[in-house]
């Protein structure tokens, strides 16, 4: 999250190749290395260079496959792109959970990894190019200072709107992807309560499935809300915000019921929690393409990075531990006296206390649907400015202004 502006920055001046290289590079070693820390400190070190790694590819990737499509092979090449957010973490679901049940330190499952990165090392070294900024759109622009691309994207509305929306998607995302599988179980054991073979409900069986329900849902959710927008925006030129704030409403009342079965029927929760996660994917490779072509070439890097360090820091690198506080703080409200774990072994635990945590952990994500809410409207309101915006860049990509010239302000042009 905070590196992603810097290779923001570099992405839209220096060779994104070599850039890409050694943030790989990085992130391989440090997940490789880092499995062998026994020290907390140690270890978290390792993973936040992981995370800058990461940071290298996921703000560069975008904009090379920008320079390389243009319109509906663009929007076809990013949504095969964004496969790797819902089906890697599923996977990273259903590996971990396998490794946990089957090896003798969980940390073999980040032993795996590395040597996906290693393979992806390889096709990037000996098969990816590097295109010249703009060129499928015929654009020859020089990079602006930082302070310029900042205060652009600031007076960007369709910008601003969707980073708030997209905001409330990975809020959303992250509070269903870190406690869901938590939720799921703890609904599970209240629902069989002292009945014989809840002993067989556990943890580890509960996120493998969840795993693959989520890696079924990025499957499916992404290419389709990129399908459906490409077909409605020959008609509708402003469908992209409009079909990215559809699916999101609708994943309120879902996602609600969802939440609210998960004590009754665990493969209802599994259903509404699936179609949930369908219409949440709808909005990642959409989004990304609004992001593309409402800002022009030399500053598309440095959009996507600034998207990515706010759609983080207020989405889903906090909403796990809020809903973990809004949990503990309704605990009272529900019971003056909680069994604690202090002490209990998960076979003391009582159906009671299962119960007390399930309902607990329900109201607190209940809450996520106020996000996906106010998100919709970001993207309803956004379909009224992103025509606007898209042409104010196409216009300056087809005139090939030179944007860093201080004569020149984007903001100004016309329609």
């Amino acid at each position: 999250m905070l590196f992603a502006p810097i290779f923001g920055y570099l992405g839209d001046r220096w060779s994104r190749k070599s850039i890409m290289i050694m943030g790989l590079t990085l992130w391989a070693m440090a997940t490789f290395i880092g499995s062998f820390m026994m020290n907390f400190w140690a270890f978290l070190f390792f993973r936040a260079l992981v995370g800058i790694g990461e940071a290298s590819y996921s703000t560069i990737a975008p904009a090379i496959i920008s320079d390389l499509f243009t319109k509906d092979t663009r929007s076809r090449v990013l949504a095969l792109f964004y496969f790797a957010i819902p089906v890697g973490t599923g996977l990273g679901y259903i590996i971990g959970s396998e490794v946990a049940a089957n090896a003798s330190d969980w940390r073999w499952g980040l032993r795996v990894t590395p040597f996906m990165g290693l393979f992806a090392l390889l096709l990037i070294v000996f098969f990816m190019i590097d295109p010249e900024r703009g060129l499928a759109e015929g654009a020859h622009l020089r990079p602006s200072s930082p302070m310029i691309d900042l205060r652009a994207l600031a007076k960007n509305k369709s910008f601003v709107l969707s980073t708030v929306g997209f905001t409330c998607v990975t809020f959303t995302a992250g509070s269903l992807m870190w406690w869901g599988p938590e939720f799921a179980f703890l609904g599970a054991k209240a629902a069989c309560g002292a009945k014989a073979g809840c002993q067989d409900i556990t943890q580890a069986n509960v996120s493998y499935k969840f795993g693959i329900v989520m890696t079924m849902a990025g499957l499916l959710g992404v290419p389709l809300g990129s399908y459906i927008s490409q077909i409605i925006r020959h008609k509708v030129p402003n469908a992209d915000p409009l079909v990215c704030g559809a699916t999101l409403m609708l994943s309120v009342p879902v996602l609600f019921f969802g939440f609210f079965f998960a004590r009754y029927s665990l493969n209802a929760c599994y259903g509404l929690t699936f179609l949930a996660g369908l219409l949440l994917n709808c909005n990642w490779s959409i989004v990304s393409d609004i992001t593309l072509y409402i800002v022009i070439p030399t500053r598309r890097s440095i959009a996507s990075a600034t998207q990515i360090l706010i759609s983080h820091a207020f989405g889903d690198a906090i909403s796990p531990y809020l809903i973990g506080v809004v949990a503990d703080w309704v605990r009272p409200a529900l019971t003056p006296f909680h069994p604690t774990t202090d002490g209990l072994t998960v076979h003391d635990r009582t159906p009671e206390y299962y119960d007390i945590e399930f309902r607990c952990l329900q109201y607190a994500l209940f809450g996520c649907c106020f996000f996906q809410a106010a998100g919709s409207f970001a993207f309803l309101v956004m379909s009224w400015y992103v025509i606007e915006d898209k042409t104010k860049a196409d216009l300056i990509i087809a005139e090939n202004i030179e944007d860093n010239e201080p004569i020149i302000d984007e903001t100004n042009v016309q329609e």
